[in-house]
Order: C-alpha cells, then sequence, then structure tokens
C-alpha cells in the first residue's frame, strides 16, 4: 500500500509543479518588460499596487521573496540561461524559489505518509531532481522543435537574399511568418540590433539561447561571410541541405534503435510493475522486504542495479550521427 502512495504522491506532486510554473509563467508575461529591465539593471521594482490577499496572490508574494533572497545570496547566471532555453517567463532565482516551495511540500507529505523525518529529505530531493528534470526536458523539446525548423528557415533566408532583401530585412520577415520557437528566437535578434547591438553580437546570442549545433554552422558562414564576402544565399542553401541531411540521418538512427530504448524502459519497469501486482494479490508476500534490515539492503541493491542497467541500455542506444 505504502508503495502504491508513493507512486500517487510522485504523479500528483509532478502535476503541481506543472501547474506551479504555468500560472507563475502567465503571470510574469504581463510584467515581463518591467520585470527583466528591473533585474538586470539591478535597481528596485517599482511599487506595485495593492493587492487583495488571495491564495493566488499570497503564492506569488511568497515566491517572489524568496526569489529575492537568493538572488542577493549567488551571481550566477546559469538557471537564467536555462530559462531562455526553455522559453519560460521566468527568472532563474524565482524557479528555484519553485523548486524549494514545491520540493518542501513533496517532503512533508512523504513524511505524512510514512511517519520517518529521514523520508522528508529523500521525498525534498527527489521533488527537486523531478523539478530539474522537468526543466532538461522542456529545453531538449524546444531544442528539437528549433532544429526542425531550421531548414525552411534557411530557405526562407537565402530566397528574400536572391529577391533583393538585406539580411537583417530577410530575418524580420522570418520573425513575422515562422512559429515559435524559431520566429520569437529571430525576433529576439532583430530587437537587439534595433536596440543598437551588433549582429555578431546578437546571433551569438542566440545561439546561447538555443544551444544548436545545427544553428551554430549557420552563425558561423554568416559571420565569414560578413568579413570575407561571398554569395550568402548560396552559402545558405548549402548548410539547409546538410541539415536537412542531418535531421533524416537522426530519424533513420531514432527508428533503429528504438527496440533498445523501448527494452530499456520495459526493463525498468517491469519489477516495479510485478511488485505492485504482488502488493495487491498478496500483501504479505513482500513485507519482509521492507520490514527487515537485510529486505531493504536487497531492494536499494535492486533499485541502484536497475538505474545502472538502464543507463548502460540508454548509453548503448545513443548514437550521434
Amino acid at each position: 500500500m505504502k508503495a502504491i502512495l508513493a507512486v500517487l504522491i510522485t504523479v500528483l506532486s509532478f502535476g503541481l509543479l506543472v501547474g506551479l510554473l504555468s500560472i507563475r509563467s502567465r503571470s510574469n508575461q504581463e510584467h515581463a518588460m518591467t520585470e527583466r529591465l528591473n533585474y538586470f539593471a539591478g535597481g528596485e521594482q517599482a511599487q506595485r499596487q495593492k493587492q487583495k490577499l488571495t491564495p493566488k496572490a499570497l503564492l506569488y508574494n511568497c515566491i517572489e521573496s524568496i526569489a529575492n533572497g537568493l538572488g542577493r545570496l549567488q551571481q550566477g547566471k546559469r538557471i537564467e540561461l536555462m530559462m531562455q532555453r526553455a522559453d519560460w517567463p521566468i527568472r532563474g532565482t524565482e524557479f528555484e524559489a519553485i523548486l524549494l516551495l514545491w520540493g518542501g511540500l513533496v517532503g512533508l507529505v512523504t513524511f505524512l505518509v510514512t511517519l520517518k523525518g529521514a523520508m522528508f529529505f529523500v521525498g525534498a530531493l527527489v521533488g527537486i531532481l523531478m523539478g530539474f528534470a522537468l526543466l532538461g526536458l522542456r529545453i531538449r523539446r524546444r531544442r528539437k522543435k528549433f532544429t526542425n525548423q531550421l531548414g525552411d528557415m534557411l530557405t526562407m533566408v537565402a530566397n528574400a537574399l536572391r529577391a533583393g532583401f538585406s539580411f537583417m530585412q530577410a530575418f524580420e520577415l522570418i520573425a513575422r511568418e515562422m512559429d515559435a520557437p524559431m520566429g520569437r528566437e529571430v525576433q529576439l535578434v532583430v530587437n537587439e540590433v534595433n536596440l543598437g547591438n551588433t549582429l555578431e553580437s546578437a546571433l551569438d546570442n542566440m545561439q546561447r539561447r538555443v544551444a544548436s549545433p545545427d544553428f551554430e554552422l549557420v552563425v558561423t558562414a554568416v559571420l565569414i561571410q560578413r568579413q570575407v564576402g561571398g554569395d550568402l544565399a548560396s552559402i545558405l542553401d548549402t548548410i539547409s541541405e546538410t541539415i536537412a541531411e542531418r535531421i533524416r540521418m537522426r530519424r533513420e538512427v531514432m527508428t533503429l534503435t528504438v527496440q533498445g530504448r523501448l527494452s530499456g524502459f520495459v526493463l525498468a519497469l517491469i519489477p516495479i510493475a510485478v511488485g505492485m501486482a504482488m502488493e495487491i494479490i498478496n500483501p504479505n508476500y513482500l513485507r519482509p522486504l521492507f520490514t527487515d534490515e537485510l529486505g531493504r539492503m536487497f531492494v536499494v541493491g535492486a533499485i541502484v542495479l536497475e538505474i545502472i542497467g538502464f543507463l548502460i541500455i540508454r548509453k548503448i542506444v545513443d548514437i550521434h550521427p
């Protein structure tokens, strides 16, 4: 029964994290520019209008208070860059504050279920790790979508250059016509250039946000062309064909390795499924594994071996063309 409760707590906690991030993101979208300017300028935030003490407002105030405290304690921008890569309109310190609150909630629920003090810290750690896993998943999905749009973007830029457009005019066309994340990232480049930044610096900032090896080829080609000259449209066509071939090869590799990847998931889930089935059919059968000291050691060893086996299978099928 405790195993089932643990699974339910995990699913519920994951849903709470997604909901908390989504409502916080929607709130920040309303004041995104003001928040960013105040944050990077290092000045005091503008005096906010008094709001009713609703649970939602109290939650926002709590997150902002913790985020401001974390901002004074640290100066690193790594989490801030990860927020930009995930396209979450929240500050890095706000994300850390959300993780702290959510980890404490998961730890508290785990403690109430197990009535063991050590399980509070275990639950809090698992909750925080799940938050970072969700962030990594968001970044990977956005990067994959960006890479899939890159070939069409290069074709549109090359055609616009042949039609007599300048490079910046072609980028403005991309920003208007293409969906996110490509359209959004290109629009940020256009905004930076309009505000006085150089094109080289704006493209470098875009590469830092998307962290795409394919787009790095584009940035390198554009910078070299601006220094030595040449037919940029033909260069972009060649890069577009290269990227399309790389995407096709990646998909072919994914198709050939799908059996191995599914085997890893199946092998990892079978012991959990069998254990849950045995707990429902005969609750006393597996009880020595959790009540006896030697049984708990076997459970920990089985979990460690499961993780090692899963990682080995993932490493075997993780082929980079």
